[in-house]
């Protein structure tokens, strides 16, 4: 194993095997802890995609939060999930399915489209020119958090993310978009294990065995994040428990991780040398 692995595992806190109970124990704790901290705050908020992450994240804070309404013995804190489709969503299905496996404190759904879409024309016609679509997904992914945030303000709720290890290693979200949050509490997982925990739970398989896709590019619509990524979930996961990969596949995570390093950062300020190396 290569000094750079050493260290990235090191950096992503992934274990080469895991106790799916532990892990699920280890995140709800967290997610409580942080609230029970914070006497401001009642509860948290999600958006959820109806795929593995956030269905993963939004049944741990749930999960959190009716532990922590027992023990006080009132409903004191809740949790939020709120969709944010784009137009129409194709998987809207596995959404619904998704809300019903976590059956969260309350619901909230806002649709993006019209306030992305007058966001997109205001800053094309600003510049003179039309913004990629590429572009434009990153727009939806920052509404998106922008909403949750909103969200929280009034509701006085933290916000979840959804980052993994597997997802962040890579840099594969965006910045102030989805890669915004107050807390992310499954952090340390990289897909496999989010898939063991979700089974362990009792998740319908059909929302963790989906290919993951950020879907945010209407040029591609479903894009498959392994298809983005140009390598498979797999191999990162295999990269992240230390195993052996070919060079080819650990200089294509390398090369990922190594170009998104401002992702994984606050904003540099002239204390900060990382950016040099």
């Amino acid at each position: 194993m290569s000094h750079l692995q050493q260290q990235i595992i090191k950096e992503m806190g992934v274990l080469a095997n895991i106790n799916p109970q532990d892990e699920i124990r280890k995140s709800i704790n967290f997610l409580k802890a942080y609230i029970q901290k914070h006497s401001f705050l009642k509860g948290y908020v999600l958006g959820l995609s109806g795929g593995q992450d956030s269905t993963l994240t939004g049944k741990l804070a749930q999960m959190a939060v009716d532990e922590l309404n027992k023990e006080l013995g009132a409903e004191t804190y809740l949790f939020v999930a709120v969709r944010l489709p784009y137009g129409k969503q194709k998987d809207e299905r596995d959404c619904q399915d998704a809300m019903e496996f976590i059956k969260p404190s309350e619901r909230l759904t806002i649709n993006i489209q019209e306030s992305v879409d007058a966001s997109y024309k205001n800053v094309s016609d600003a510049l003179d020119r039309p913004l990629t679509d590429y572009q434009k997904g990153n727009i939806k992914a920052r509404h998106r958090m922008e909403v949750q945030y909103s969200i929280a303000a009034a509701k006085s709720l933290a916000v979840i993310g959804t980052d993994h290890s597997a997802e962040a290693v890579t840099g594969f979200y965006t910045k102030y978009g989805d890669g915004g949050a107050d807390i992310c509490p499954i952090f340390r997982l990289n897909k496999r294990q989010g898939k063991a925990i979700l089974k362990e739970l009792g998740c319908p398989d059909h929302l963790y065995l989906k290919t993951p896709t950020a879907d945010l590019e209407e040029d591609r619509p479903q894009l498959a994040d392994e298809v983005a990524l140009g390598i498979s979930y797999d191999i990162i996961d295999d990269y992240l428990e230390g195993k052996s990969v070919s060079e080819k596949e650990a200089r294509i995570i390398e090369n990922h991780y190594l170009k998104t390093r401002h992702k994984r950062h606050l904003p540099v300020t002239i204390f900060d040398d990382w950016w040099k190396s």
